[in-house]
């Protein structure tokens, strides 16, 4: 990334972290001042790249792989949740290294995630690339390119669901409130009380695919929306589809704007309601509502749902990968 650039992002090694995204001189995302700080209080998973799996998995039981089933820990109640009490986005990544990539210049981390780790089979790499760049004169643009490829031998196959985790707030006060929404689509997958898919596709019941207003308190959203309704169209490397815009977002106080494209085919948004974090070093404490998530992913609990489990299944030799496009302007 040249200087400029640079400047309006920072990111950590631990958990490949985006710490910092500037737009208009206001940092957008929530975060910690140092790496310490996200070990000791990211229980909300700011910034965090999400895996082995990211969001849930029915019971921590994987009904089915390499002919055998698997017990993960459950840290969500009874349920496992973003690849375990310790998944990569507690784990230090190796870098930044400053990388080519198609044709700009990135920051590269890399993390190898060994055979059993969180009970998860099989060894496997996962590489994060991070590229700054403008379009036009008015929009900070950051791509965020992801790639897993199964490097082991001690088995056939395992599963990948790899998202980011940043929170964000565009607006000029603590929390979302007044922040205006909307979503590229209304069909979503309904859960039942643990955030497990039930494992149909249905309407949202409300209609997010007009703007709306975003509150701190109150209704809240916390739902994995579909962009591909047939999974047999999803690729386990998604980086050949076209990015897609998943929700765009305004601030009228601020005057900022945030777009979030990508080439996966669903995406949790959440509102913030369990946003928990003590006041730290004399900042303000983060309370609900304090951002919103729009977290890119393949379909929850895909691989226990046999007709979903394709998007999920990466077996040796092969390479998962997906893209994520964060477009933000001020007005």
């Amino acid at each position: 990334m040249s200087a400029p650039e640079q400047a309006e992002f920072t990111f950590l090694p631990l958990g490949a972290i985006i710490q910092e995204f500037r737009v208009g001189g206001q940092n957008i995302v929530l975060g910690f001042p140092t790496q310490d700080h996200y070990v000791k209080h990211n229980t909300p998973h700011y910034g965090a790249t999400i895996g082995r799996v990211a969001n849930r998995i029915k019971n921590g039981h994987i009904d089915v792989l390499n002919g055998r089933e698997y017990q993960l820990n459950q840290n969500n109640g009874p349920n496992a949740l973003h690849g375990g009490p310790t998944g990569w986005g507690k784990r230090v990544f190796d870098g930044p290294h400053t990388v080519q990539r198609h044709g700009r210049d990135a920051l590269l981390f890399k993390y190898r995630c060994v055979d059993g780790e969180e009970g998860y089979p099989g060894t496997v790499e996962v590489r994060v690339w991070y590229t700054a760049s403008k379009e036009g004169e008015a929009k900070t643009v950051l791509t965020a390119e992801y790639e897993v490829e199964f490097v082991g031998d001690e088995c056939e196959e395992t599963v990948v669901n790899i998202t980011n985790h940043s929170y964000f707030n565009i607006g000029a006060g603590p929390t979302i409130d007044g922040t205006i929404a909307q979503l590229a689509t209304g069909d979503y997958l309904p859960l039942d009380a643990t955030g497990i898919p039930e494992g149909n596709i249905a309407t949202f019941p409300r209609d997010v695919t007009k703007p709306f207003t975003l509150a701190s308190k109150g209704a809240h959203i916390d739902d994995v929306f579909v962009m591909e309704t047939d999974p047999a169209k999803i690729p386990l490397d998604t980086r050949g589809l076209p990015l897609r815009r998943l929700a765009q977002f305004s601030n009228a106080d601020t005057g900022l704007h945030l777009e979030v494209h990508s080439t996966e085919p669903a995406f949790q948004f959440y509102t913030g309601k369990y946003i928990d974090v003590p006041s730290i070093d004399g900042r303000a404490a983060h309370t609900e509502g304090a951002g919103f998530c729009v977290e890119p992913s393949r379909f929850v609990n895909a691989v226990n749902e046999p007709e979903w489990r394709g998007m999920v299944l990466l077996k040796r030799g092969e390479v998962f990968g997906c893209t994520n496009v964060y477009k933000a302007w001020k007005d």
